[in-house]
């Protein structure tokens, strides 16, 4: 356990990152806290961590005053007494981060929009005080106890940083067209972000890392035309999505009022949990009495098949709802499901 000058103290490590691992911690004003210690590396000169240092205690004052509902609060930022790391002091959201929920599977349209409005809530508050977060992703979404989500990790990616950082850390899926053309970040930069973030949630990472890694092809341009969507996605949610990602800034939405805006009118029923493994995808939702079950079979590339039924909770015949009547293409069967799913 570290000592801090302010009585902070750092206890268990529950995370880390790119700039430094995340304990859990005790203050004395705020109870449990969550606390970043941004230590300096081995064999780092004397000049460069000092440079590096100051930066990071000048943006905590910064990012102590985006005060909102939907960003994580910074309480404050301390110093140790050797000088040797800078801790940013936050508050705890026991919910943890989108990360897992990512991992787990695909969200479902009514959570997905919840969080999708929080962020951008957030978003807008940070972008109002003339600040970008850089690093819109699902980890860097928290849920505090009321499971609403926060953003957080905003203010330390720089124009300067973000390439390097983004391959280094494993969001460059994350990086804009324009960046990666040489252009810098703006408030249409973390748009993008938004977007393949709503993308990834909606389908989870074992259908996310079926297609071809991401930043192979958004650099080269033309990435919103690759998208591969899991046939229950509503029209009006990839319309909104693709112009989030669209190459062209001047064709995105271009601010934070102009995406919640369109956030605010996408559908949220109905609601399956879906899972997807190698060969099998599999829908499931409840009514009152019934349960509606949607099984896609991918054999192989080229052979597919697909059935839809309703079973009851209780008594009663199981009925079906359609399917491809034996083994199809890939294309019909998507085409199937899509109707299905749309009617």
């Amino acid at each position: 356990m570290t000592q801090y000058k302010s009585g902070l103290q750092v206890l268990q490590r529950i995370g880390g990152g790119f700039f430094g691992q995340v304990h859990l911690g005790r203050d004395d004003v705020h109870g449990t806290v969550a606390v970043k210690v941004l230590a300096r590396k081995p064999g780092q000169s004397d000049a460069d961590w000092a440079t590096l240092k100051t930066g990071f205690l000048a943006e905590g004052q910064n990012l102590s005053k985006a005060k909102h509902r939907n960003v994580v609060q910074v309480h404050h930022i301390v110093e140790a007494e050797d000088g040797n790391s800078v801790c940013i002091c936050m508050a705890y959201c026991s919910g943890g981060s989108l990360q897992a929920s990512f991992e787990r599977g695909p969200m479902s349209l009514a959570e997905c929009h919840r969080v999708a409005t929080d962020v951008l809530m957030g978003l807008s508050a940070l972008h109002a005080r003339g600040m970008l977060h850089r690093d819109i992703k699902p980890g860097n979404i928290l849920l505090d106890s009321g499971a609403v989500a926060q953003i957080s990790d905003f203010g330390l990616v720089t124009d300067k940083l973000v390439l390097g950082y983004g391959s280094q850390a494993g969001y460059s899926d994350h990086i804009a067209f324009e960046v990666w053309q040489g252009s810098g970040t703006s408030a249409k930069t973390d748009i993008w972000a938004f977007g393949m973030t709503l993308y990834r949630l909606l389908h989870g990472e074992a259908w996310y890392k079926e297609s071809g890694a991401p930043r192979a092809i958004i650099r080269d341009g033309g990435f919103v035309d690759t998208l591969k969507w899991l046939p229950h996605i509503p029209k009006p949610w990839r319309r909104a999505i693709r112009k989030m990602l669209n190459d062209d800034p001047a064709a995105r939405f271009q601010n934070t009022a102009q995406t919640l805006n369109a956030v605010s009118g996408l559908p949220t029923d109905p609601v399956w949990s879906v899972e997807v493994t190698p060969g099998l995808v599999r829908w499931e939702r409840q009514t009152q009495t019934r349960r509606v079950v949607v099984e896609w079979i991918r054999h192989s590339d080229h052979k597919h098949e697909w059935s839809a039924w309703s079973e009851p909770l209780g008594q009663g015949r199981k009925k079906s709802l359609g399917g491809s009547e034996g083994v199809v293409s890939k294309a019909k069967a998507r085409s199937g499901l899509e109707t299905f799913f749309a009617s």
